[in-house]
């Protein structure tokens, strides 16, 4: 059974690959063949993931979609998580979490009936864990601001210090005509933080 492992980190600052040692045990232990890995910084909570739809595109019927944990697959709203997953079943595709244990029986090797008994039960848990992600984003996100907002009043916020000899990297980059996804690679930065530096030059 083919599986690709789609490795997310929210930040530039974080590491998309810091799981692929836990999703490549998980397959090895379990015979999937990874055929691919799609590493990509980019939000949860946004649905446009370059890499996520370059793992999609790629699946073929059956493919397992291998993911460290549920969050790092969606902190969607629930209209985008719906798209994601008619995306998905159209596709065929399996979705495996390291943190869902009712998934690992897709990557088994069983009858029909017991197929389709676990695909159910793991959409379900699925949808319930992605309300769960997308509702701890956004408790997040109100304490930061709420923080922020403090701090501010106290005179205390500065926000986060910008990296400018990366940034100047990247505009050098940009100036030399090089691809997004090239600098992305180079840069190890985020297609956002690209576009800032972009809207910069323009």
């Amino acid at each position: 059974m083919n599986a690709r492992g789609y490795l997310r980190a929210s930040t530039d600052e974080q590491n998309a690959s810091r799981a692929k040692s836990q999703v490549d045990a998980f397959a090895a232990e379990r015979g999937l063949n990874i055929v691919g890995a799609y590493a990509e910084n980019e939000s949860g909570a946004r649905l446009a993931r370059p890499e996520l739809f370059r793992l999609l595109a790629d699946s073929k019927p059956g493919d397992v979609l291998l993911v460290e944990q549920v969050d790092r697959l969606s902190r969607l709203t629930d209209s985008d998580w719906r798209k994601l997953r008619a995306e998905l079943d159209a596709r065929q595709v399996r979705v495996v979490a390291l943190d869902l244990p009712t998934s690992w029986q897709l990557a088994a090797p069983g009858d029909e009936f017991t197929r389709r008994m676990f695909a159910a039960l793991n959409a379900m848990m699925l949808d319930m864990l992605a309300a769960v992600a997308r509702k701890d984003y956004e408790d997040r996100r109100r304490r930061q601001a709420q923080g922020q907002a403090k701090a501010r009043l106290e005179g205390k916020y500065r926000g986060r210090p910008e990296d400018a000899a990366r940034n100047a990297g990247i505009a050098g980059m940009l100036k030399g005509h090089m691809s997004w996804s090239a600098i992305q690679a180079a840069a190890g930065c985020s297609r956002a933080t690209i576009a800032k530096v972009a809207k910069r030059l323009a």
